[in-house]
C-alpha cells in the first residue's frame, strides 16, 4: 500500500513539476503521513529531485550561452550552501525536525505562491530589455549562500528564491534566469544528495520509486501542459500545500 501511495504521489508531482513547479509539497509530506522518518523522509526526496533538476537544466542549455562567470559564481555559494544545509539536517534531532516540518512546508507553500505574480513582474522586466549584470557581487554570493543553505536542509520553494535573487541582481531575460536557477538547483540539491548517501540517510526503495513516479509523471505532465492551466495547477498546489501544513500541525 505504502508502495501505491508513493507511486501516485510521485506521478502527480512530477505532472506538476513540468506543468507548475511545487511537486515536493507532494512527495515530502506524503513521505511523512505514511510515517518515515522526517529526516530521512527529506534526503530521500532530495536524491529523487535530482534528475529532474538535471533534465531541467538541458531544456535551457542554449539560455547559458557566455554564462560562464555567472555559472561559477553562483556554483560556489551554491554547492557550500548545500552542503551546509544537509549537514545542519543531519544534526537536528528528528523530534526537533519533525516540529519544523509544518512551518517548513507552509514557508515553501507561501513562497510558492508568490511565483506567479513574481514571474510577471520579471516578464515585464525582461520586455524592457538589458545584458547581465557583473557577477561575484557581495550581495549575491550571500544571498546565494542563504539560499543555498536553506536548500540543502529543507529545500522546497529555493527555485522562487533563487529567481528573486537574480532578478534583484539586475537580471532581465527571464529564460536565462530560469536556466541559471536550473543550474545552481543542480549543485545545490546534487551536493546535498551525495552527502545525504555518504551518510546513510536515504531510503532506497523509497527514492527509487519516487524517481520512476516523477519521471514517468513529468512525461505526461508536458503531454498535459497545453491542456491544463498553470495557474490553476499553482492554485491546487498551494491548496494541498496548506492543507499539508495545517494536517501536521494539528497531528499529536
Amino acid at each position: 500500500m505504502d508502495a501505491a501511495v508513493l507511486l501516485a504521489a510521485s506521478l502527480a508531482a512530477g505532472m506538476v513539476n513540468a506543468i507548475a513547479g511545487g511537486g515536493s509539497l507532494i512527495t515530502f509530506p506524503t513521505l511523512v503521513w505514511l510515517g518515515r522518518d522526517p529526516i530521512v523522509a527529506n534526503a530521500t526526496n532530495t536524491v529523487s529531485l535530482s534528475p529532474g533538476s538535471l533534465a531541467a537544466l538541458l531544456g535551457f542549455r542554449r539560455e547559458l550561452g557566455g554564462a560562464r562567470p555567472w555559472l561559477v559564481s553562483g556554483a560556489v555559494p551554491s554547492v557550500a550552501g548545500g552542503l551546509l544545509g544537509a549537514l545542519l539536517l543531519l544534526l537536528t534531532p528528528s523530534p526537533l525536525f519533525a516540529a519544523l516540518v509544518p512551518w517548513l512546508i507552509l514557508f515553501a507553500t507561501v513562497l510558492f505562491a508568490a511565483a506567479e505574480p513574481l514571474t510577471r513582474l520579471l516578464r515585464r522586466q525582461a520586455a524592457a530589455g538589458g545584458g547581465d549584470p557583473a557577477p561575484w557581487t557581495p550581495t549575491f554570493l550571500l544571498y546565494q549562500l542563504a539560499v543555498a543553505t536553506y536548500g540543502g536542509y529543507f529545500g522546497a520553494g529555493i527555485g522562487i528564491m533563487m529567481l528573486a535573487g537574480l532578478a534583484l541582481s539586475g537580471f532581465a531575460d527571464i529564460h536565462r534566469m530560469i536556466a541559471f536557477r536550473n543550474f545552481y538547483a543542480i549543485c545545490i540539491n546534487g551536493v546535498a544528495a551525495l552527502y545525504f548517501v555518504a551518510r546513510g540517510a536515504v531510503d532506497w526503495p523509497d527514492a527509487a520509486l519516487l524517481t520512476a513516479g516523477q519521471v514517468a509523471g513529468g512525461f505526461l505532465g508536458a503531454r498535459l501542459a497545453r491542456a491544463l492551466s498553470p495557474a490553476r495547477v499553482r492554485r491546487v498546489v498551494v491548496g494541498v500545500g496548506v492543507a499539508m501544513g495545517a494536517a501536521l500541525l494539528a497531528r499529536p
